[in-house]
């Protein structure tokens, strides 16, 4: 098997939602190849490490495998391992992510036509 591109590695791995968005984090430097920069058509090898910085935390991952297609997630997960102080990291931030937006309260329902009108005089827009 070839190897592929990183930016359509991490796309199959479902680590990008879109291979775009994922060549655009290599551009912006967002992930990283064994501690260094790279380009998005950079060639992946077995064991190679990859840091790729989310929000909130750094994921650093080893390529343990390839694929042809991008596939289910329990497929794409066996394509790397994940280091057990990343994996804290992730569900730290998750956790910290879920308290955050609990606090914010629902809103009742949709406004009526008058708190449209006020929302919008107070954007600006009316």
């Amino acid at each position: 098997m070839e190897k592929p591109r990183l930016d359509k590695w991490l796309w199959q791995a479902r680590l990008f939602k879109t291979r775009m968005l994922a060549a655009a984090g290599c551009r912006a430097g967002r992930v990283r190849l064994n501690g260094g920069r790279v380009k998005p058509s950079r060639s992946l090898e077995q064991n190679d490490l990859l840091a790729i910085r989310r929000e909130g935390y750094v994921q650093q991952l080893r390529v343990v495998g390839f694929s042809t297609r991008r596939g289910p997630a329990k497929e794409a997960a066996m394509l790397y391992e994940e280091t057990e102080e990343t994996e804290t990291a992730r569900l730290d931030a998750a956790a910290r992510h879920k308290a955050g937006t609990a606090r914010a309260p629902a809103p009742a329902g949709r406004p009526d036509k008058r708190q449209r009108r006020n929302i919008r005089k107070s954007l600006g827009k009316g």
